[in-house]
């Protein structure tokens, strides 16, 4: 088998996605940030190659080691190009032919009979995807010893599928009606998933404001607030879909948030489904309340692990020592909304985390220290979830699997006992 000839017809998505994963995975950005110097009209294949890299990366290592006589380096380019094209091939249904042809110009100055050598084995070999793939040795040695092996498996399948996209209305009613015209279920009141969808933006009712992406789980926390508290602190609000349910729920809203940018963006959103709350820069850590509130939603900052049917590359940023920082931070944020919130008043407090470091015990250690909170177990959750013995709401893979699952999600609600 000749090595192709180098071709520059679908080179430079492929280019740009090598960029972006090699910062990804050796400096652990985000892939958001890692494409802000991409190039926009090849934006979208590029990071469906960079997202179906890392949603089976471990499977494709297995198989490039499989082809070589020696372990190349994590970090090696040719392993990089390889975990690429096997993507491709696995996930995206690329044509051999293509895959070779736009993988060897890639290797400029490097390995180049290597990568063809490798890639020419797997495709004679042939190769296929399967409906589940490993993650990360670390990620399920974590989750094994926290949720034992059905949530495993249950990850396992969920990172190879395409999630559904859902929605969230400020109208029950409404939110019925967009279900049955446009072929979606509700799973909760004034939520509609869909399951074939194109551009956020061309869907219908988008341009209207009436309604807004919000995955179910991440619509728990603001669904927890009392619908007697009158005056609600949104703390690290931004971008702002907890913000906007809470204004949909009649709550004055106070939306503060450290970071001017994501601020615009949730005055954006507002703008846009007509909603109205208070936007506010400042840091939660350092903040004086000018008053206390009837609740506080604390949407705290955390490793997202939970999110990485969307986001795969949290299962490689999310390290222990980040888990523990993040942890820290936590209760530090947890602590200073004790101070916002009256008594008789109410915290939600939620992560996007699978790690019961920055969840369950956080919560336990917070409880430990302040006699005056108790968890307050809620008890109108979609079907098909329940809070813990102690209280909390743990969201984890598998559960709701059958219509098309969750993110991972940690959700405790705490009530500071009356004067």
């Amino acid at each position: 088998m000749k090595p192709a000839k180098p071709s520059t017809e679908g080179v430079e998505p492929r280019r740009a996605a090598l960029r972006i994963l090699d910062r990804v995975l050796r400096s652990g950005q985000t892939v958001d940030t890692a494409a802000q110097s991409g190039q926009p009209a090849e934006q979208a294949l590029t990071l469906a190659i960079v997202g179906e890299t890392l949603r089976r990366l471990p499977e494709i290592d297995a198989l490039i080691d499989s082809a070589t006589r020696t372990i190349l380096p994590d970090d090696a380019k040719a392993r990089m190009v390889l975990r690429l094209a096997l993507a491709q091939k696995l996930a995206m249904n690329v044509p051999d032919h293509a895959l070779v042809a736009t993988a060897l110009p890639l290797i400029e100055g490097g390995p180049r009979r290597l990568v063809h050598g490798v890639l020419g084995t797997l495709l004679r070999r042939g190769i296929a995807p399967a409906d589940s793939t490993a993650l990360p040795a670390e990620v399920e040695q974590r989750w094994l010893a926290a949720w034992g092996n059905d949530v495993i498996h249950a990850a396992r399948r969920a990172i190879v599928r395409r999630p559904p996209m859902d929605l969230s209305f400020a109208d029950a009613g409404e939110a019925a009606a967009y279900a049955e015209a446009n072929g979606g279920t509700s799973l909760a009141p004034r939520h509609v998933r869909l399951k074939e969808t194109g551009s956020v933006s061309a869907l219908t009712g988008f341009g209207d404001g009436r309604w807004w992406v919000q995955d179910l789980a991440a619509s728990l926390p603001a669904r927890l607030i009392p619908t007697d508290a009158a005056n609600v602190l949104d703390a690290c609000a931004a971008p702002g879909g907890k913000t906007m349910q809470l204004a949909a729920a009649g709550h004055r809203v106070t939306a503060l948030d450290r970071s001017q940018s994501r601020l615009a963006r949730l005055s954006q959103n507002l703008a846009r489904t007509h909603l109205t709350a208070q936007p506010l820069k400042a840091d939660a850590l350092t903040w004086d309340a000018p008053q206390a509130y009837d609740a506080v939603l604390l949407d705290a900052p955390c490793s997202a692990t939970g999110t990485f049917r969307r986001h795969p590359e949290v299962l490689y940023r999310a390290r222990p020592a980040f888990i523990r920082e993040q942890a820290e931070l936590q209760s530090q944020l947890l602590n200073r909304a004790r101070d916002w919130v009256k008594p008789g008043g109410t915290i939600v407090y939620a992560v996007c985390s699978l790690e019961p470091e920055e969840g369950e015990q956080v919560i336990m250690r917070f409880l430990a220290g302040n006699a005056d909170f108790s968890l307050s177990p809620p008890a109108d959750l979609p079907a098909g979830l329940a809070a813990s013995p102690e209280g909390g709401v743990r969201i984890l893979p598998g559960m709701l699997e059958d219509q098309g699952g969750l993110d991972g999600f940690f959700v405790a609600r705490l009530v500071r006992s009356g004067e």
